[in-house]
């Protein structure tokens, strides 16, 4: 299957400063793949390069076979949906009308919504479980409101490709399973291509595939049942945690004995 989105040798600069180094990456549809690593691995930044956020000083983004600098911007937001890891929106803007922003790439700024649009507005809301307080603004919400508006929104947009950068922030452990749940129906039965940031490895263990990130560089690429997989999310945390196989699943399991004298 041919990918929707890949990057190939990528390498970005951020402040002058070299953060990601010859990464090269497919995102295949109904796939869910997570991007792991410590801070400072360079996560955020290969996603915001997929994105067409940042422009990579090397190397290449391919949206569907095409460099992804060659698309219309507005053909290139119907395509790809974003949630960004702190989304700002106007506060004053209520629920629903921050979702209708992710019809912009088809409607346009003078666009009305018709009967469809509001349709997809509704699921949008209904699969975030936003929609009970659709007309609250958004300076009215907690954290993890906002943030399942913002993921609403990205939702609206209806792209065939989805990426997230730390979509759990300010969610709460229920939110969060069916947040997990959700990216897996979206990939799986929907047939997305979805790429998510997650910092929780216990979630990020349910998708489909596992990109392990350090130092700007990708250090495997793979299902989290292979070993090299594994073992290299070992190695990019230092032995803080340990991968074992849970049920029908993996998990995992902080080793709290690889804390050493100074409490590090």
């Amino acid at each position: 299957m041919k990918p929707l989105l890949e990057a190939q040798h990528l390498e970005g600069r951020l402040g002058g400063r070299a953060v990601l180094r010859d990464v090269s990456l497919e995102l295949k549809p109904g796939e869910w793949v997570a991007i792991v690593g410590p801070n400072g691995a360079g996560k955020s930044t290969l996603l915001r390069l997929l994105a067409g956020l940042l422009v990579p000083s090397a190397g290449e983004v391919r949206l569907q076979g095409r460099p992804l600098a060659q698309w219309p911007l507005r053909e290139r937001a119907q395509q790809l949906a974003w949630l960004a890891q702190q989304g700002d929106t106007a506060p004053e803007l209520t629920v629903r009308d921050v979702v209708q922003l992710g019809r912009l790439p088809h409607l346009g700024l003078l666009g009305t919504p018709g009967p469809r649009d509001e349709a997809i507005v509704d699921e949008a809301m209904a699969l975030t479980e936003c929609s009970a307080w659709r007309e609250r603004r958004m300076s009215q919400l907690s954290g993890g409101e906002r943030q399942r508006a913002l993921l609403a929104r990205a939702l609206a947009v209806q792209a065939p490709v989805l990426l997230l950068d730390e979509p759990t922030t300010h969610l709460d452990p229920p939110h969060q399973v069916a947040l997990v749940r959700l990216l897996q129906r979206l990939a799986r039965r929907d047939g997305l291509a979805v790429a998510s940031v997650l910092h929780d490895l216990s979630l990020a263990l349910h998708a489909d595939r596992l990109v392990v990130m350090s130092g700007g560089q990708v250090r495997a690429c793979g299902r989290c049942g292979e070993a090299a997989v594994r073992d290299a999310l070992a190695e990019v945390f230092q032995q803080a945690v340990r991968i074992e196989r849970l049920g029908g699943g993996w998990a995992a399991v902080p080793q709290l004995g690889a804390v050493d004298e100074a409490g590090r």
